[in-house]
């Protein structure tokens, strides 16, 4: 297909580049470790008590006024949803793309926050993962007012209403999602692939990408020992370790990669590797011979999701805002531009009938993405899908060098 003049294609094309490569710097970079441990020395905050959070949202009024931090190519360009609610809520925005890492960003919110001071933002946006869960653990996330959000309560799907890091969805909701799984080449590989045991299968020496992150390894090494990753032990990792370690002395593993591991496999260097969704369904997009599933054995959901942090100046609007990218028309609009997991069900269908009265490679472009699973998992995949082990500062000193050991050494 030539998308040479669709530019929401093309950015499709190179976006989930930044998105993923910064999410996999911001895992575990020995930046990423530092700026989180410095992060974590302290009281940490006790879960909110039910009163507290109403006597908070009881005294808060609405501003007419909200600040969004947000990642790079993630709102359409003419920000068509935000100026919708300028126009529905008379609440004026200000839009700003300034999270590039996880780690990054932490670190400068962070001395702030610690301060008692405002971040200037009253939404931000953050991937489930260390950074977070710090964010979390020292009190610098307002907890939401559920009655505030009758579109999430609706609209969104069941798996992001449980979420591990996050239990009840008492400090965020869900902006959009991605999928851990396996890609292959069709061209070398002729089996269909079910099963995480690809990965280990000798018959592809030297033919195996894996991961360089060592959240996203880990987990692979413990899916395939049968092991779930968020009640995983330490005794767990060293088991993970082991097995990552012989599958490397074997000579198995091509390379561990960063991104690249999506050229590499799409030219056919390896035939087989861990992969993010959104890389290979815009590979898809262009025509290339890789397919993507996940493992019968399970695979690793991660989330971006939306978040007041403390002393934000505007936490009803904010909350407002929230709620109303969970209608299914805005959060399909939404959707389409950014081309990953949306945390909003009906999207599928709103799509599916885009594309019935859609012409041209834009009605090719809709089919595509309303059939695939990259987009839209079935259940069974959501059921198969884990999310991180969620580490203390004390735990991350021994859970990384486990893993970093094998992809370095």
């Amino acid at each position: 297909m030539n998308h040479q003049h669709d530019p929401a294609l093309l950015r499709g094309m190179t976006q989930p580049r930044t998105r993923r490569d910064a999410f996999r710097i911001a895992g575990f970079s020995a930046a990423g470790l530092a700026l989180a441990a410095c992060g974590v020395e302290g009281q940490k905050a006790a879960p909110p008590k039910t009163d507290a959070v109403q006597d908070f949202w009881a005294k808060q009024t609405k501003h007419g006024k909200v600040v969004f931090a947000n990642w790079p190519e993630y709102m359409p360009e003419d920000q068509a949803p935000l100026k919708q609610f300028q126009q529905e809520t008379g609440i004026a925005y200000e839009y700003k793309e300034v999270i590039q890492e996880n780690a990054e960003f932490f670190g400068k919110a962070d001395p702030v926050l610690r301060a008692g001071q405002s971040l200037g933002y009253d939404i931000v946006v953050m991937t489930n993962g260390i950074q977070l869960q710090h964010m979390i653990e020292l009190g610098y996330c307002v907890p939401l007012d559920q009655s505030k959000l009758p579109n999430f309560a609706a609209n969104a799907g069941a798996a992001y209403k449980k979420r591990a890091y996050d239990p009840g969805n008492t400090y965020t909701v869900p902006y959009t999602s991605g999928v851990t799984g396996i890609a292959y080449n069709t061209k070398y590989v002729k089996d269909e692939l079910k099963s995480i045991n690809a990965l280990f299968d000798p018959k592809y020496k030297g033919r195996v990408g894996m991961m360089a992150d060592a959240q996203e390894i880990a987990n692979f090494g413990m899916i395939a020992l049968g092991i779930a990753p968020e009640e995983s032990t330490e005794a767990d990792w060293q088991k993970a370790g082991e097995k990552l370690k012989a599958q490397r002395d074997a000579g198995i593993v091509r390379k561990y990669y960063d991104q690249a591991y999506i050229d590499a496999v799409s030219k056919g260097d390896i035939w087989i590797s861990m992969a993010w969704s959104g890389d290979v369904f815009q590979r898809q997009l262009a025509g290339e011979p890789v397919e993507f599933y996940v493992p019968e054995e399970g695979g690793t959901i991660w989330t971006d999701n939306m978040l007041i942090p403390k002393g934000a100046a505007n936490p009803v609007d904010a909350l407002m805002l929230m709620d109303f990218l969970y209608k299914p028309a805005i959060a399909a609009e939404l959707d389409e531009f950014i081309q990953f997991i949306t945390p909003v069900p009906a999207v599928q269908d709103i799509l599916k009938d885009k594309a019935a009265k859609a012409t041209g490679e834009d009605k090719e472009a809709l089919e595509q993405m309303v059939s695939s699973p990259l987009m839209f998992p079935t259940e069974a995949d959501y059921a198969k899908l884990h999310s991180y082990t969620k580490l203390t500062t004390a735990q991350e000193q021994v859970f990384n060098p486990i893993f970093q050991s094998i992809t370095q050494a």
